[in-house]
């Protein structure tokens, strides 16, 4: 009840900011890359704009209105939500000690994320975006257990682009691109595939980031993001770009930006591990596309030894045994050493077995602190480490405990706040 109240009073107050500043919003859904596309997009405007963006992955009713407010979330602590309160109220009505006052920015960037049907009615209800960008879906998208099935996340998540002004849809994605329909807007497409408006090709992936070639209406820009890897990362680029250009800037501009764009903590970042190994931590979330994708990311970067530490996929309802088969199925093509972690990746772990792998190398925990401890014990020089799993299965607390300095880790891990250190 006090969360409701309390989300209540800071969504009329980011209703008022919105209605008395006017900034342009830009919304991002998606099953899979919202924070990575926020990043980017932020990364390209705020090289000429004045631009606030959400802060970690703030995506729910309560999130984006701290996020259009510029606050943090206080979690368990009543004071704290009583000053975010005061903070909104005075941001809201341009009063002299606003964290903003009259710099309120002029472009909003939220991610909007859904968890059961209608969520999207009430984040629409704080904000309408000018601009919608949809990311991927994919066959099975997370957060579909209470949905009827991949369609009905699809038509919930195509409420965003209804009433943009612009809509820039995942070209390669089937499940966005159907969406064209119902975009009341002008669309951007973006992808690898022939076809898409914002076209990239030449991908090319190394130890210290990713290349690429970018294509607009007939104009060509190289691209290169530095300590950045995978192709999910390219999307979130071409995202950006497709917003650059809303913006009236042009692809030189774009491609310069985008060269200061980070993945956040916890996305597919490539970090110096113990025994001189490389850890590429993708510890932050899983879904079924995001984890096949962190896979390819994988089997892409040459190294010694490749290790999957795998922990359960959540919140995929039916589809859970299935999934965790066909993780299961592509770690045995991919890695050398599996360690599976929560009883639902032991599906994986079975299935890895089944279709070839070697047994020994195949071990299974119940918890992250276990698997930590185990892997810290079998890492060798030269070894390539991916770490991936929903947020519950803690995965992060694994790369703190094989990173190379883990006195860093609060820089450079997802969950490192106090709240996150204490719960269990």
């Amino acid at each position: 009840m006090i969360k409701k109240i309390i989300t209540m009073i800071l969504a009329w107050e980011a209703r008022i900011a919105l209605k008395r500043h006017s900034p342009k919003v830009i919304g991002i859904t998606g099953s899979v890359g919202k924070s990575s596309a926020k990043e980017a997009v932020a990364a390209v405007l705020e090289s000429r704009f004045n631009v606030r963006k959400s802060i970690k992955s703030y995506n729910s009713e309560l999130g984006m209105a701290l996020a259009i407010l510029g606050l943090k979330t206080a979690w368990n602590n009543p004071l704290s939500w009583i000053k975010n309160i005061i903070y909104g109220f005075k941001e809201a009505f341009n009063l002299p000690a606003g964290k903003a006052g009259k710099n309120f920015p002029k472009i909003l960037i939220l991610e909007m994320g859904v968890d059961r049907p209608h969520d999207f009615d009430k984040l629409l209800k704080i904000a309408r975006p000018d601009i919608g960008i949809v990311t991927a879906i994919g066959e099975v998208p997370v957060h579909v257990e209470f949905f009827a099935g991949p369609e009905e996340i699809a038509s919930e998540k195509a409420k965003l682009i209804k009433n943009s002004s612009w809509a820039i849809l995942n070209f390669d994605d089937e499940t966005v691109w159907n969406m064209k329909p119902k975009a009341g807007a002008e669309i951007i497409g973006f992808g690898f595939g022939n076809g898409a408006d914002i076209l990239a090709s030449n991908y090319k992936i190394s130890d210290d980031g990713i290349s690429f070639k970018m294509d607009y209406k007939g104009s060509s820009v190289p691209v290169r993001l530095k300590n950045v890897f995978g192709k999910h990362s390219v999307y979130a680029a071409l995202s950006a770009a497709a917003v650059g250009i809303i913006f009236e800037m042009n692809l030189i501009e774009i491609s310069e930006a985008l060269s200061k764009y980070q993945a956040p903590p916890g996305r597919l970042r490539l970090l110096p591990g113990i025994k001189k190994s490389l850890i590429l931590d993708d510890s932050y979330n899983a879904s079924p596309l995001a984890t096949n994708a962190a896979l390819d990311t994988l089997q892409e970067l040459d190294g010694g030894r490749k290790i999957v530490a795998f922990g359960d996929m959540l919140e995929i309802g039916k589809f859970t045994i299935l999934a965790h088969q066909t993780v299961g199925e592509k770690i045995a093509k991919i890695a050398d050493y599996f360690v599976a972690v929560g009883p639902r990746s032991k599906f994986a772990a079975e299935e890895a077995i089944v279709q070839g792998m070697d047994e020994s190398k195949v071990i299974n925990f119940s918890t992250s602190q276990e698997a930590a401890i185990h892997l810290k014990s079998k890492i060798q020089e030269g070894d390539l480490i991916l770490v991936k799993g929903s947020q519950s299965m803690r995965m992060e607390k694994i790369v703190e405990e094989i990173i190379a300095e883990p006195e860093r880790a609060g820089e450079l891990l997802a969950r490192q706040d106090e709240y996150w250190k204490n719960k269990k």
